[in-house]
C-alpha cells in the first residue's frame, strides 16, 4: 500500500498496490482492474495494446520523480518485468519452478535500453528462448536479484526480495546462462 502526501499536511487514503511493472523508464505500481486470471496468463493473452494500470504510482527510473495518477495506459510491449504482489490463486510455473526435483538454471539476463539494469535468477532451462510450438512471450524467473537500480530509494525497494517475476522473452539484450 502507498500513502499518498497531501501538499496540505493531510495524509490521502493509502492506496492497493496489486500488480507492479518495471519498463525501461518507470516502475510502475498499481492494479489492473477487472483481472480474472493470473498476471503471467493476462499477459500472455492480452491482445490488446495498452494495460490500464488504476491508482498507479510511477517512478522515473532516471531521476526518481514519483507521479501518481488514477489511471495510466502502459503499452505491453514495453514491460520488461511483471509481478502480482497480491496472488488471488496458484501459478503452475511458479510452483514447478519451487519444486526440489524440477530441473533448474541460474541466469543473468541483461536489458539494455534507455536505463541499463539486470535481473538475474532461476528459471527452467532454456525459458527465455523462443518457443515456436507455444509461442508464449512471458517467462517466469525464481527469486529475481535486480542490479542496476536505486533499490534503496522506498518506492523501488519493492524491487527486492520478489519471489517471482514475469519477464519479457524479446526485452532482454543479453543472457548468461550458468546452465
Amino acid at each position: 500500500m502507498n500513502g499518498e502526501p497531501d501538499p496540505n499536511g493531510n495524509v490521502a487514503a493509502p492506496v492497493f498496490v496489486e500488480d507492479v511493472f518495471l519498463t525501461d523508464v518507470f516502475l510502475i505500481k498499481g492494479r489492473l482492474p477487472n483481472k480474472t486470471k493470473r498476471l503471467s496468463n493476462l499477459l500472455e493473452d492480452y491482445r490488446r495494446t495498452y494495460l490500464p494500470v488504476q491508482d498507479a504510482t510511477l517512478v522515473s527510473l532516471r531521476n526518481r520523480e514519483v507521479i501518481r495518477t488514477p489511471t495510466v495506459m502502459v503499452n505491453v510491449a514495453e514491460v520488461v518485468l511483471a509481478h502480482e504482489l497480491v496472488e488471488v490463486a496458484g501459478d503452475d510455473t511458479l510452483r514447478r519452478l519451487a519444486a526440489p526435483d524440477q530441473k533448474r538454471t541460474r541466469i543473468r539476463a541483461f536489458y539494455n535500453g534507455a536505463t541499463q539494469f539486470e535481473i538475474a535468477g532461476h528459471i527452467e532451462p532454456g525459458a527465455y528462448e523462443s518457443k515456436e510450438l507455444t509461442g508464449r512471450k512471458w517467462f517466469v524467473m525464481a527469486k529475481p536479484i535486480v542490479r542496476g537500480l536505486d533499490l534503496a530509494h522506498p518506492e523501488l525497494a519493492v524491487l527486492k526480495g520478489l519471489d517471482y517475476g514475469i519477464l519479457r522473452r524479446d526485452r532482454m539484450a543479453y543472457v548468461y546462462d550458468f546452465g
